[in-house]
């Protein structure tokens, strides 16, 4: 128990400083004209996206290879990434909205956390659905952007928000279980820090888009 306690330290450690990372980042550059037009015209927000995508796989497949270091520089360089694209939100979105939601996403979180961590249910049953699910939720996206139908969104935020709940609830028992095939402590507190970033994010996003008030 003492181990596994010190492995959620850690894991929600880097978790705070990833999100950290992210918000300031995106925050710094809010109103950095001549930057924000260099990342979102021309090919500036292709090549960022692509970057995130890339760190995903690279973090997702060979941290197992990793050792801590690179483990730990390649997570705070994709949070940072991140946060370059969220400088949009503090544009489009009130402050105070933000932390508002940031904080809805924090007890939300915390709440589906502790469902995965004391449930008896072995959750990597559901794993197959998890993926299907994703996948979906990949496919609708891309679709609903040649095809602008505000139910059509409405349904992805609400689908979106309950797939990446459920991931939460995962993620935690998987790393509680240690499962990921990672030995060394470190990289597996980074691995899951990782997992649990994603899920925060796209809950905060959803979370923001159904409840977040403009500028």
């Amino acid at each position: 128990m003492l181990q596994t306690n010190k492995l959620f330290s850690k894991v929600f450690l880097w978790l705070f400083v990833g999100l950290l990372v992210t918000f300031a980042t995106g925050y710094a550059i809010q109103n950095n004209e001549p930057l924000l037009n260099n990342l979102f015209t021309g090919k500036g927000y292709f090549l960022i996206w692509i970057a995130e995508i890339v760190l995903a796989l690279v973090l997702s497949f060979r941290i197992h290879k990793m050792n801590p270091t690179t483990a730990t520089v390649l997570y705070l360089l994709y949070t940072m990434l991140t946060g370059l694209t969220f400088a949009t939100i503090f544009i489009v979105y009130q402050l105070d909205s933000i932390i508002f939601v940031f904080g809805i996403t924090a007890v939300v979180m915390l709440i589906f956390g502790l469902i995965g961590y004391k449930t008896n249910l072995d959750l990597t049953k559901i794993s197959t659905f998890l993926l299907i699910g994703l996948i979906s939720l990949i496919l609708l996206s891309i679709l609903s952007v040649f095809i602008q139908s505000v139910a059509l969104n409405f349904g992805l935020i609400l689908f979106s928000l309950l797939l990446f709940l459920i991931y939460v609830a995962y993620d935690v028992q998987m790393i509680k279980r240690k499962v990921y095939g990672i030995n060394n402590e470190d990289s597996l507190a980074i691995y899951g820090a990782f997992q649990l970033y994603i899920d925060f994010i796209n809950i905060f996003l959803d979370l923001l888009r159904l409840f977040g008030k403009e500028r």
